[in-house]
């Protein structure tokens, strides 16, 4: 691991561990090219996904050929060993997301006599969910991203996803599994870039969706943060993947490592960090690292070196305090606490930037990615100081209600007169003046 000590480093380091991976993201080159694509898809829709489908993927497709069939659906399959796990994650998933619609319920008041104020709560009409594919097979991705959407109820969902690589079109057996389990049969092979422009205008084939979520490359984040300014909605931002661990002395350096090599292994624009005030941990960690890493294939241990050395490490801090706050600063997508019991719930209570909080060294990052049932397609990049994971509410929308009487609106007509001339709207104050008789 690299390593820095958090009360020697400069304003630059500590902004440079923080920036992690925006860089990249926001490209000038590479916006420019997406701009150029999404422009493409505006123009010419199923067409632009094919060229961009032979230019970027190496796959020839006619228009005809985008959408997944239902046999395609209803053929897939996986191992017995992978179906039962997804089973297993979906009812996990189901569980956290329908606890959370029951507590998004609409809701009501009497403000004050005769003033009655609240909020209706729906889903929104339609969504599209990008699973990426590529680097590997992402079942986890598209039970992420699916389950919430329908336990809230979304009426339109379509799915896109880009073929496996190598093939002549053929879409992840694994996702399409998924897809047959949950309801979805709107599901189009695409480039990803291309196929969230085409979610965002509709083309021939494609639907299009008001909101898009789903992790990706660079130049998928750029395409859905492009696509805003055409109106559709999407979720700042769900990649690359990063970690940061609170460690102090109780944990476990073996267990640790191979913790922090849980988000590392993904790719080498990765960020993992370790918060530790002991130095006597990070040694061991690092000793544990070296072994550990050595028995990773070529690409995921590559991936790992740069996860853990340029773009993140091990940051000595005084104490837990500190790791706290920088922390906090972090905003981390995936954070666990790894600290004694005595100190544990202090620590907790501090932490409020994060995309979720991963307790004790019983709940890796891992299990949450797969199994636990609380999202894991998180905000990164510093996004969860203002933004949370994909879930339920995620696919809701909120709509004021207010219903005011006649002995309501006549306690309210002067404060609303008054402030209508103050800002110089004359109807505005006639509408009350004339109900006033």
């Amino acid at each position: 691991m690299r390593r820095q000590v958090w009360a020697s480093m400069d304003q630059e380091h500590r902004a440079s561990l923080m920036q992690r991976g925006l860089d990249d993201i926001f490209d000038p080159a590479l916006r420019a090219s997406i701009g150029e694509l999404i422009d493409d898809v505006r123009e010419r829709g199923d067409a632009a996904l094919c060229d961009a489908l032979a230019t970027f993927d190496r796959i020839e497709i006619e228009p005809h050929g985008l959408r997944v069939t239902d046999d395609e659906l209803d053929s897939a399959l996986v191992s017995e060993a992978v179906d039962r796990s997804i089973d297993d994650a979906i009812t996990h998933l189901r569980t956290f997301n329908e606890a959370q619609l029951e507590r998004s319920a609409d809701w009501s008041i009497e403000s004050e006599p005769g003033l009655t104020v609240g909020e209706k709560i729906t889903p929104i009409s339609s969504a599209g969910l990008f699973t990426p594919s590529g680097k590997a097979s992402y079942p986890s991705v598209a039970y992420q991203l699916a389950v919430p959407a329908v336990v809230a109820g979304v009426p339109e969902l379509a799915l896109v996803v880009p073929p496996v690589p190598g093939g002549s079109g053929e879409v992840d057996p694994a996702v399409l599994v998924v897809c047959r389990k949950l309801g979805i049969r709107t599901v189009f092979r695409t480039n990803g870039p291309s196929g969230i422009a085409a979610l965002g205008f509709g083309t021939e084939s494609i639907p299009k969706v008001r909101k898009v979520v789903g992790p990706g490359s660079p130049a998928v984040t750029i395409a859905q943060v492009e696509m805003q300014r055409y109106g559709m909605a999407t979720m700042m931002l769900l990649g690359p993947t990063e970690s940061l661990v609170i460690a102090d002395h109780s944990a476990d350096p073996e267990v640790l490592a191979a913790d922090l090599l849980i988000e590392a292994e993904h790719g080498t624009d990765s960020s993992v960090v370790l918060l530790t005030p002991s130095s006597t941990l990070a040694d061991a960690v690092d000793s544990e690292l070296d072994r550990q890493v050595a028995m990773l294939p070529g690409a995921r241990a590559e991936a790992a070196r740069a996860s853990l050395g340029p773009n993140g490490g091990c940051v000595l801090v005084d104490d837990l305090d500190t790791a706290v706050e920088v922390a906090n600063e972090f905003a981390a997508e995936h954070l666990q606490v790894i600290v004694d019991d005595r100190e544990l719930d202090g620590v907790l209570a501090q932490l409020v930037n994060a995309g979720e909080i991963l307790v004790g060294q019983h709940t890796p990052f891992s299990a949450g990615n797969f199994i636990i049932g609380c999202p894991a397609s998180l905000p990164t990049s510093g996004f969860a100081h203002v933004s949370s994971g994909v879930t339920a509410d995620t696919f809701l929308k909120r709509t004021a209600v207010a219903r005011a009487d006649e002995r309501a609106i006549a306690r309210m007509a002067p404060s609303v007169i008054a402030l209508a001339e103050h800002e110089g709207f004359p109807a505005h104050a006639a509408a009350l003046r004339l109900r006033q008789g």
